[in-house]
C-alpha cells in the first residue's frame, strides 16, 4: 500500500475516532442543553460536565440529542439496547403524517374550550398546554398495534383524563359531556365518583380496520395508587392470552411531574414491574409535565433537575421532549414504542409543557406563579402554533369540529342518567351472581376422606434425588400422617390442602408476600429447596396433569405495590384464588391507600368486583406494638354495604373451608382474613380429620360442652383458645366460650342460635385481646345488645391505649391474666 494511501487511511480513521468521541458526549449529555421548557423559564440549557465540543461534527450531533427533545441512555448497560437507541434517535428525521396530527390537536384544545364554555366553574382538569399527548398517544398505540398488540390499558390521574376518553378511548362526546349534567341524586346516594376518577372502556381503530382494545382504569385522587393495580391487570391479560401474552397487552401509565418525584409507589412500581411473578414485558411510561405541582415549583416538588430522575435507577431509556413540537413528539412516541415491543422492557418519556389554567379551572394561579400565567395568558394554542409551522389555515376545521362538539353538549344535556363508559369483561359473567347473603347458594366444602388422604400423598411429594431438608421433610411425612387422620392439621397444613384441593378442581391459585414461600413463621413450605443445589421444585404444581395453574412468589419488601397489583390480578382473574400476605397483619398499613381507595370502596365507586384475599397475621403474644395487631378495627370500620367479608377462623379446618368458600361461590367479594402466629401450631387449635368433611365454614362456632352455663363469653381468634385451656384448668362449667369466626357481614342468624341454645345464661361478654379503642369491640356490642333480650350485655378487653400493645412480654402476660380472671367473672 502507498504511503499516501496509507496516510489517507490512517487520517480517516481519526476523524471517524474524533467524530465517535464527539457523538459520544452529546449521547451522554446532550439532553442536558435540549430546549425543553416551550415558555423558557424553567429548564435552560446546562453546561455539560465534560467540555462541550464545538464545530460542524458538534453541530451534527446537536442536532440530534440538544434540540427539542433529548434523551439518557448511556446508563442502560445492555450494549444492543443502547445501539438500538442511538440508531433511532441518530437516523434521518421522516415528519409524521402532518395533517393527522394537527386534527389530534384541534380536537384536543376544541374539546376542552367547549366544556369551559359551557361548564364555567366546573373542575374538569384541562389537557391545554399538553395537548401534543393525543397524538402522543395515538402514535404509541399505531406502532404498538404494528407490533402485535391488542389490548392496553392505560392508568392515569385526573389531568387530562376526559380528554383522553374521548380522543383516544374513543367514547363519543357526548358521554363526556353528559358527566358534567345534573342526574336523579337518588341514582347514585351513597356511591358513585366523581367525572375525572371513572374509568372508560373503548378502542383504537388501525387503517386496517383492525383495533386495540382500551381500558383506562378507574382511579382515586390518590396520585399513582393506580400504578401497581394496573400492573396486576395487565399481567392478568396477559396469563389469558397466553405465553405471548406480554406482546399482546400494552399496559400504558400517564404520570404527573410533581406525583412522579413525591409519590413512593412510583418508585415500587417501576421495580415490580420487572420481577418475576410480576414482569408484564415493560410498561411505557409518560410524565405529563406541567413544570408545577398544584401550587409547587419543580424545585419545591423534586431535588434535581428532571422529575423523572427517579428512574434512572433502572436500565431503561429516558425520552424528553417538549411539548410545543408535535413532530418530535410523535417521534418519541414511536421509538418509545418500538422499544417496548422489541426489548420487554419500560421506557419514560417526559413530555413537558405547561398548565393553561390553575390546578383545575376554579383555581386562580396568577397568585402563586404571576409571570409564568403572563406568559401562558398570550400563547397561542399549540393548534395554532403547528398550523402557522404547517402554513395551513385550520379555521374550517376548528370551526366543523367546534360544531360537532356542541351538537354532542346538547344531546348530553338532554340526557336523563349518566351513561356507563366502562364496561365489566365478559368474563366476569360467572362470577357475578347471587345477593350476598349467607343462606345464598352456599357451596359444600367439605371432602371426603379418601379425596384428602390422597392429596396429601401429592402435595407432598418430591422427585426421585431431590434432596430435602430434614426439618422439610418431617414436617411433609407428618402431613401425610395428617391426611390418614394419625395427627391433627395445623394450619399450614390445612392451607395447602385447601389450595390443592382447588388446583386439582381447576381453580388457579396465586400467592405473593414477603417471605410467603416457606412462611414468615416457616409454616407453609410451598417451596422445596434441594440442600445440595438449591434448585427450587413446587409440589403444588405437579399434582395432575388438568390441574389449575399454581403461583407463589416471595414479593419485594413493599406493602403498597404488592397489594395494588394482586388486587389488580384480582381484578382481571376472577377464576383464580388470589391471596396477598402480610409479614405481620399491621404492616398492610403500609397499603393503607389500596385498602381504602379500592378494596373497600372499589365497587361502591365504580361497580367493579374482586376476590382477593387478605392474609393477616394477629395475635397478642408478647412480641410488642409492631407485631400484635392486625388492626381489625379499621377494617371493620371500612365494612358497610356488604363491600367486603372479615374473618377470623379459629382452627385450622375453619381456614380450609373458608379459603374453598371464597372461590366456590357465585359472586366475588374481597375476604380479610386474620390469620394466627402462635397457634399455627397449637394443638388446641388443630383440627382432626372428619372436620374437613364436614359441609362448610361456620360464621359462628357454638359451645355444645356446657349444659347451663351462667356467663356466655363470645369473642375471635386467640383470646378464646386461651378462655378455653383457662376453663380446663379451673374446671369451670359455669362459663359457655362461643366463637365469632366471620365479623362482617354480621352473621345474626348463627349469633342468635348460639345464644339462644344457652337461655339460662344471664350474662353475655365480649372478650377481646385489644385495647377498647381498638378490635372488634365497638362493632359487636351494639349487635350483642340488640340481641341479648333482657341479658346484661358487658366487654373485657385492655384499657384505651395509643399503641396497640406493650413492649414489654411480662407486662403482656400480667395483662392477659387480668383479661382472662375479668372473663370468668374474678
Amino acid at each position: 500500500m502507498a504511503i499516501g494511501t496509507e496516510q489517507e487511511t490512517l487520517a480517516t480513521e481519526v476523524a471517524a475516532m474524533q467524530r465517535e468521541a464527539i457523538f459520544d458526549v452529546f449521547r451522554r449529555w446532550g439532553y442536558l442543553q435540549a430546549w425543553l421548557d416551550p415558555l423558557g423559564q424553567y429548564l435552560p440549557p446546562e453546561p455539560f460536565p465534560v467540555p462541550t465540543p464545538t464545530g460542524p461534527i458538534a453541530d451534527e450531533a446537536r442536532e440530534f440529542y440538544s434540540k427539542t427533545f433529548g434523551v439518557e441512555f448511556m446508563h442502560i448497560s445492555s450494549p444492543e439496547q443502547r445501539l438500538w437507541i442511538q440508531q433511532q434517535v441518530e437516523e434521518s428525521t421522516r415528519r409524521p403524517n402532518q395533517q393527522h396530527v394537527l386534527t389530534q390537536l384541534i380536537r384536543a384544545d376544541i374539546f376542552e374550550q367547549v366544556v369551559q364554555s359551557r361548564y364555567m366553574g366546573t373542575k374538569r382538569f384541562s389537557l391545554e398546554g399538553l395537548t401534543a399527548l393525543i397524538p402522543f398517544l395515538d402514535e404509541v398505540l399505531r406502532i404498538s398495534y404494528q407490533g402485535g398488540i391488542s389490548k392496553s390499558i392505560i392508568a392515569m390521574s385526573h389531568r387530562g383524563r376526559l380528554n383522553v376518553m374521548t380522543n383516544v378511548i374513543g367514547r363519543a362526546p357526548s358521554e363526556i359531556f353528559a358527566e358534567f349534567e345534573d342526574v336523579d341524586p337518588r341514582s347514585v346516594l351513597g356511591g358513585g365518583d366523581v367525572k375525572y376518577h371513572i374509568g372508560a372502556t373503548g378502542e383504537w381503530h388501525a387503517e386496517d380496520g383492525g383495533a386495540i382494545a382500551l381500558h383506562l382504569a378507574s382511579n382515586p385522587s390518590h396520585l399513582e395508587a393506580v400504578d401497581p393495580i394496573v400492573l396486576g391487570r395487565a399481567r392478568a391479560r396477559q396469563i389469558h392470552l397466553g405465553e405471548d401474552g406480554a406482546s399482546k397487552v400494552l399496559p400504558i401509565m400517564i404520570h404527573g411531574d410533581a406525583a412522579f418525584a413525591g409519590q413512593g409507589i412510583v418508585a415500587e412500581s417501576l421495580v415490580l414491574g420487572s420481577l418475576p411473578g410480576y414482569d408484564v414485558g415493560g410498561t411505557v411510561h409518560v410524565i405529563v409535565n406541567n413544570l408545577l405541582g398544584f401550587t409547587a415549583l419543580p424545585q419545591e416538588s423534586n431535588c434535581s433537575r428532571f422529575a423523572s430522575d427517579l428512574a434512572k435507577r433502572l436500565p431503561i431509556p429516558i425520552f424528553h421532549v417538549n411539548a410545543e413540537d408535535p413532530d418530535a413528539v410523535v417521534r418519541v412516541a414511536g421509538i418509545a414504542a418500538q422499544f417496548r415491543q422489541r426489548f420487554h422492557t419500560d421506557v419514560l418519556v417526559d413530555l413537558i409543557g405547561y398548565r393553561r389554567h390553575g390546578h383545575s379551572e376554579v383555581d386562580d394561579p396568577t397568585v402563586t406563579q404571576p409571570l409564568r400565567y403572563a406568559k401562558i395568558k398570550s400563547r397561542p394554542f399549540l393548534y395554532q402554533l403547528y398550523a402557522e409551522q404547517m402554513q395551513v389555515d385550520p379555521s374550517a376545521e376548528v370551526k366543523q369540529i367546534q360544531e360537532e362538539f356542541l351538537a354532542n353538549q346538547k344531546t348530553a344535556s338532554l340526557a336523563k342518567q349518566k351513561p356507563r363508559l366502562a364496561r365489566i369483561p365478559s368474563y366476569w359473567d360467572p362470577y357475578r351472581g347471587g345477593p350476598f347473603l349467607p343462606e345464598y347458594s352456599v357451596p359444600t366444602t367439605g371432602l371426603a376422606p379418601e379425596r384428602i388422604a390422597e392429596l396429601c400423598h401429592s402435595m407432598t411429594r418430591a422427585p426421585e434425588g431431590f434432596h430435602v431438608h430434614p426439618k422439610v421433610q418431617k414436617l411433609y411425612d407428618q402431613r401425610v400422617q395428617m391426611g390418614a387422620g394419625e395427627l391433627a392439621f395445623d394450619y399450614g397444613a390445612a392451607e395447602l390442602l385447601a389450595f390443592a384441593s382447588l388446583l386439582v378442581e381447576g381453580t388457579p391459585v396465586r400467592l405473593s408476600g414477603q417471605d410467603s414461600r416457606r412462611g414468615t413463621f416457616s409454616q407453609r413450605h410451598a417451596v422445596l429447596v434441594d440442600i445440595e443445589n438449591e434448585q427450587r421444585y413446587f409440589p403444588l404444581q405437579h399434582l395432575s396433569d388438568k390441574q389449575g395453574r399454581f403461583e407463589v412468589y416471595n414479593s419485594m419488601l413493599s406493602e403498597a405495590a404488592v397489594l395494588g397489583f394482586e388486587y389488580g390480578f384480582s381484578r382481571d382473574s376472577p377464576e383464580v384464588l388470589v391471596l396477598w400476605e402480610a409479614q405481620f397483619g399491621d404492616f398492610a398499613n403500609g397499603a393503607q391507600i389500596i385498602i381504602d381507595q379500592f378494596i373497600a370502596a372499589g365497587e361502591a365507586k365504580w361497580k367493579l368486583l374482586s376476590g382477593l384475599v387478605l392474609l393477616l397475621p394477629h395475635g397478642y403474644e408478647g412480641q410488642g406494638p409492631e407485631h400484635s395487631s392486625a388492626r381489625v378495627e379499621r377494617y371493620l370500620q371500612l365494612a358497610a354495604g356488604d363491600n367486603i367479608q372479615i374473618c377470623q377462623p379459629s382452627t385450622a379446618a375453619q381456614y380450609f373451608h373458608l379459603l374453598r368458600r371464597q372461590t366456590m361461590r357465585a359472586w366475588r367479594k374481597p375476604l380479610i382474613v386474620f390469620t394466627p402466629k402462635s397457634m399455627l401450631r397449637n394443638a388446641d387449635a388443630a383440627s382432626p380429620l372428619a372436620d374437613f368433611s364436614a359441609p362448610r365454614f361456620r360464621n359462628v362456632l357454638p359451645d355444645d360442652s356446657v349444659a347451663a352455663p351462667r356467663r356466655l363469653l363470645v369473642c375471635s381468634g386467640k383470646i378464646g383458645h386461651n378462655l378455653r385451656a383457662e376453663r380446663e384448668r379451673r374446671r369451670d362449667r359455669s362459663v359457655a366460650i362461643i366463637f365469632l369466626e366471620q365479623l362482617y357481614p354480621w352473621p345474626e342468624a348463627e349469633m342468635q342460635a348460639a345464644l339462644d341454645q344457652h337461655p339460662n345464661a344471664s350474662e353475655i361478654v365480649w372478650v377481646q385481646e385489644e385495647p377498647a379503642n381498638m378490635g372488634a369491640l365497638t362493632y359487636v356490642l351494639p349487635h350483642l345488645r340488640r340481641m341479648a333480650a333482657d341479658r346484661a350485655v358487658l366487654s373485657v378487653k385492655r384499657s384505651a391505649s395509643a399503641s396497640p400493645a406493650t413492649g414489654s412480654a411480662k407486662a403482656h402476660a400480667m395483662e392477659e391474666k387480668t383479661l382472662i380472671d375479668l372473663a370468668f367473672g374474678a
